[in-house]
Order: structure tokens, then C-alpha cells, then sequence
């Protein structure tokens, strides 16, 4: 809305940037595994289990609340959700962190 009175029809930063952070050259399209200090790219389903499995193993040697998940200012409210909800029913902590601070 280009004469909206509150943005004048501009994307506040975050959607400025959200482009660019999507499209950058460098972003992982895949997941990636390394192996005697080489990565190599890896199909989802091995890279999931394999990622489920040391965390089982963390969860079962340590305890849940040994692990914690950190989300990130660029994910929306409801993958923000979706990594509360895995936290506290899945690993079963309640440790769960956010990067922005206001």
C-alpha cells in the first residue's frame, strides 16, 4: 500500500533483506556431512537420522536438559513455534533460546 501512513508502502528491514539472505550464493541448499575433515554432500534421510540419533544418544547418556536449541531472528513465528514445541515434546527441555534482543 504506497500510501499507507504508518510505512509509506516499504518493507520494514527484515523484508528488505529476506531476498538476499534466500538467494545468496553461499546459502546450503543441502545438507552436508563430515567425514575425515571433508564435507560431503548427504541425502536428507541419512543426514536425519543421523542427526537423531546423537541427539537420542546425548539425550540418553546426559539427559534432555543437556541439550538446548538456539532459533534465529530470520525464521518466522510459526518455525519458531514448531522448534519450541519440538524442544519441549520431542527432547523434553525446556532450554530454548532466541538471537534478538530488544
Amino acid at each position: 500500500m504506497k500510501h499507507h501512513p504508518v510505512n509509506k508502502g516499504s518493507l520494514c528491514v527484515k523484508g528488505w533483506n529476506c531476498f538476499e539472505f534466500i538467494q545468496h550464493p553461499e546459502r546450503l541448499r543441502y545438507p552436508l556431512v563430515k567425514e575425515n575433515g571433508v564435507f560431503r554432500k548427504t541425502p536428507w534421510d541419512e543426514a536425519i537420522n543421523l542427526i537423531a540419533g546423537r541427539l537420542a544418544g546425548i539425550k540418553e547418556k546426559y539427559g534432555p536438559d543437556s541439550i538446548a536449541l538456539l532459533s534465529s531472528a530470520k525464521c518466522t513465528n510459526e518455525e519458531n513455534f514448531v522448534l519450541m514445541k519440538f524442544a519441549r515434546a520431542v527432547i523434553g527441555t525446556n532450554n530454548i533460546d532466541h538471537c534478538a534482543r530488544l
